[in-house]
């Protein structure tokens, strides 16, 4: 869920009391459940009801989840770890059950009563939602470029001594380089309009950098896609399969996710948004 700034505060003063941490919406939810996931401060979340849904948020205190503090927080990279994380592992417990309406990090509400307002306000948007996503997963496709997939360049036979040689062999290289670039890239669109076509729904996210995916090639897909649950074992066997069409490129399928990629909605409500971290 996204929303509207509301935890607006006075720089001058202080930030005191209780927020209300946001992880998502699902239909319901049975407190003994709530019980067994710890929230952003360890203990267990609760579930706010309202309009026939159910709210699931961490009791979260200002000096550490309230503007100000958030502002300075967002900054701390490892903060900014375990709390996506902590966020993350309560949607995902909850997506294990059933349809949830993932909130995006850091979505923090004054009080319940706010919370409830949202319910009832956007019942029937969120109510679309989560019947949309029943019965169905996203599931990610992270597509990397295979070196040496082109035949490499044969040797230079040509005059001109050893520097004009270097410089053939160079620009073979560099040119062989684009080759593998444009086809891996081709080869991932292909990948993935076969897969959307396939799915309930798709997402074509950035690729990550290097640094952030680990991988030791470039990644030239990061697709997101929902799927039945029904039709997984197609979807799997499908990624197979174009893994062995496109020798040009390694195919890595990984989830069930909850379906972040897939929450689709307006900017509404009051409270404090901070934009999650790219896919």
């Amino acid at each position: 869920m996204s929303s509207t700034p509301d935890l607006a505060a006075d720089a001058s003063r202080p930030e005191v009391g209780t927020g209300v941490w946001l992880h998502g919406v699902v239909r319901d939810v049975d407190p003994a459940v709530l019980a067994a996931i710890p929230g952003m401060t360890g203990t267990p979340v609760r579930a706010v009801r309202a309009a026939g849904l159910s709210a699931v948020v961490s009791t979260a205190p200002l000096t550490e989840y309230g503007e100000q503090a958030l502002r300075r927080n967002l900054e701390d990279l490892a903060w900014l770890e375990r709390a996506a994380r902590a966020h993350h592992a309560v949607v995902d417990a909850l997506a294990r059950r059933g349809p949830v309406v993932p909130a995006r990090l850091a979505t923090v509400h004054h009080d319940d009563a706010r919370v409830a307002g949202q319910l009832t306000g956007r019942q029937a948007e969120l109510t679309g939602l989560l019947d949309r996503l029943t019965g169905r997963g996203e599931w990610g496709v992270k597509g990397y470029q295979v070196p040496g997939a082109l035949p490499r360049a044969s040797e230079d036979t040509g005059t001109g001594g050893a520097g004009a040689a270097y410089l053939r062999r160079r620009r073979a290289q560099l040119t062989a380089r684009e080759q593998g670039q444009r086809i891996a890239a081709e080869a991932a669109a292909a990948v993935h309009d076969t897969l959307a076509g396939y799915a309930v729904a798709a997402r074509r996210h950035a690729p990550q950098d290097r640094r952030l995916s680990g991988a030791p090639t470039p990644m030239v897909l990061n697709g997101a896609y929902l799927v039945e649950s029904a039709r997984l074992a197609g979807f799997t066997a499908l990624v197979a399969a174009l893994g062995e069409r496109h020798p040009e490129l390694r195919l890595e399928l990984t989830g069930p996710w909850p379906p972040y990629s897939f929450a689709e909605e307006r900017p509404a409500g009051p409270a404090l948004t901070v934009r999650e971290p790219a896919c």
